[in-house]
């Protein structure tokens, strides 16, 4: 099947782009001053450079270059063709707006306007949610444009800062991006939506190769820039590969997929509103900083953050009906289970 070859050729483009290239970022970035001192509410100790996420994305870029050219991804009709464009310039687009604020220090309102505007140039050329699942109702309602707008606005953008925000530890976004991809792709080949599988194999290389210098000791972080990337490419995939599906799961299969980084967002918003502050402010409410606080190490904070998000993964792959998929599941419960009480016997007593 070539697109099985394509896919996995995407993969480790990908990866060998990130692994050669992250050292050369690095080095720039410490010659040029664009590190991240410690200090407040960073975990690392010392000076680290935040432009990671340029590797990820010339990966990634790289990859899907290769598939276009070699015919990776076949004769696409004009409309699929269009929403490909709209994700790779879409991230395109992100990846920038994140490179500025890792450079030039955006405000919260300035990033959300442009991140907005982005997503919203993305729905225009059919990166968009046309459907909605309603509990107790048999089938998929059809939106209205404004309000496929508005779903699109937010979930592009939503996720774009939610992977941004699970980014405080080593090697927790990248873990998470490139497990979520990895579930992803294996739902986009199912459903046979191929194209859209090409996407995140690349991404899920980038994520997966870049940990080898951003897993806990990290040498680098991949920055705004990275975070914001990934984000909104895992995103738009659900969206072209996994909700033009037009079937009820279908709709819900990115949300599950996305379900840790998408729950902490929401709880984290909710926790400061709850207080009284900005939804932009920044403190330590996040599920990894709870864990740290709890006594539990950076790696196991990190690794069963990591086990979390295959859980849900393997519901996404037992819902979408994949063959054997209810076994993931539940072998993935039993591995959550055992991290679960791993944790337990590690909490600091209070």
């Amino acid at each position: 099947m070539p697109f099985q070859f394509s896919h996995l050729a995407a993969f480790c483009i990908s990866a060998i782009v990130v692994l050669l290239t992250t050292p050369i970022v690095k080095e720039i970035g410490l010659k040029s001053g664009y590190y991240d001192p410690p200090g407040g509410r960073k975990v690392h100790q010392h000076p680290m450079v935040r432009l990671g996420g340029v590797s990820i994305f010339l990966g990634t870029l790289l990859a899907l270059l290769f598939s276009w050219w070699s015919g990776g991804f076949g004769v696409l009709p004009p409309n699929q063709e269009y929403e490909i464009w709209g994700v790779t310039f879409g991230g395109l687009a992100f990846f920038l707006i994140g490179l500025a604020d890792d450079l030039c220090n955006l405000s919260p309102q300035i990033r959300l306007l442009l991140q907005s505007l982005v997503a919203s140039a993305a729905w225009w050329v059919g990166v968009r949610i046309d459907f909605l699942s309603i509990p107790g109702l048999d089938g998929l309602v059809s939106l209205p444009l404004w309000i496929s707008l508005t779903a699109t606005v937010v979930w592009l953008v939503g996720m774009a800062n939610a992977i941004n925000w699970i980014d405080g530890l080593d090697g927790l976004a990248a873990g998470v991006s490139g497990i979520a991809a990895v579930i992803m792709l294996i739902v986009c080949l199912f459903m046979k939506q191929p194209e859209a599988g090409l996407i995140v194999a690349a991404l899920a290389g980038g994520c997966l190769g870049f940990l080898r210098y951003n897993f806990n000791p990290a040498q680098i972080f991949m920055g705004d820039g990275g975070a914001y990337f990934m984000g909104f490419t895992l995103a738009g995939v659900g969206v072209i590969g996994l909700v033009k599906s037009v079937t009820t799961v279908a709709v819900l299969l990115p949300t599950l997929i996305l379900a840790v980084p998408i729950i902490d967002m929401s709880a984290v918003i909710f926790e400061r509103l709850r207080h009284g502050k900005s939804p932009f402010s920044a403190d330590k409410r996040h599920l990894h900083h709870r864990l740290l606080k709890a006594g539990i190490s950076h790696r196991s904070a990190v690794l069963f953050i990591y086990t979390l998000t295959l859980w849900a993964g393997s519901l996404a792959l037992a819902f979408s009906k994949v063959p054997n998929g209810l076994a993931y599941a539940f072998a993935a419960t039993g591995l959550l289970s055992y991290a679960s009480w791993q944790v337990s016997r590690r909490v600091r007593p209070s």
